[in-house]
């Protein structure tokens, strides 16, 4: 398979899992209240279900809505429903940067909900268009300085451990020291870069 496939059933693959988090994980928040245990076991089924089937959620939800003979625009309401926070998605790191990160994915997600309701008002929705190319550029912005902070640390640790190895002999306590810091620089492994796109680290 090549990178562009990859990339575009990544893309798909994303898409048609939505309604897993849009739909389902505020119905697993509820029960929670009632049985935690029974939530839990939902919740876990179906994300692996979910994750060796994509779009098997979408699926369930519109054979429900079916059988209800319930007539809705099953993408309208998706895309108000996906403006909800879904924990998961959230970057958890207390840096500042990763707390603009989050807000400015939270902004992006409420200005394209809103489209439903904007889109039949030319004035309005050529406002909403152009606040929607506002939001992806304050969120890149905020990537571009996550990137540029975290990424000139490791570099900065990369020298560190690089000096310490001409210098040092290979067992010195702090040498090993220093290279343990290293492995734990903030950004390494870290989900937002270990993803295309901003779940949700966007």
């Amino acid at each position: 398979m090549t990178m562009e496939e990859m990339r575009i059933e990544t893309e798909t693959n994303s898409m048609v899992s939505m309604t897993l988090y849009a739909v389902m994980y505020p119905v697993f928040n509820e029960l929670e209240r009632i049985n935690l245990s029974a939530a839990q076991t939902l919740r876990a089924a179906f994300i692996k279900a979910e994750r060796e089937n994509p779009g098997l959620t979408q699926d369930i939800i519109m054979k429900i809505l079916e059988k209800k003979n319930v007539q809705i625009n099953y993408t309208e309401s998706l895309l108000r429903m996906a403006a909800d926070d879904v924990e998961e998605f959230l970057v958890d790191r207390p840096e500042q940067e990763f707390q603009d990160l989050n807000e400015k994915s939270r902004a992006l997600k409420h200005i394209l909900s809103k489209i439903p309701d904007e889109i039949n008002d030319r004035v309005r929705f050529l406002q909403t268009i152009k606040d929607i190319a506002s939001a992806i550029k304050e969120l890149l912005d905020t990537v571009n300085n996550v990137f540029k902070k975290y990424h000139y640390q490791n570099r900065r640790g990369d020298q560190r451990v690089h000096q310490c190895e001409q210098t040092d002999p290979p067992n010195q306590p702090h040498s090993a020291d220093l290279q343990d810091r290293h492995i734990g620089l903030p950004w390494r492994g870290h989900p937002i870069f270990q993803r295309s796109n901003i779940k949700n680290g966007i």
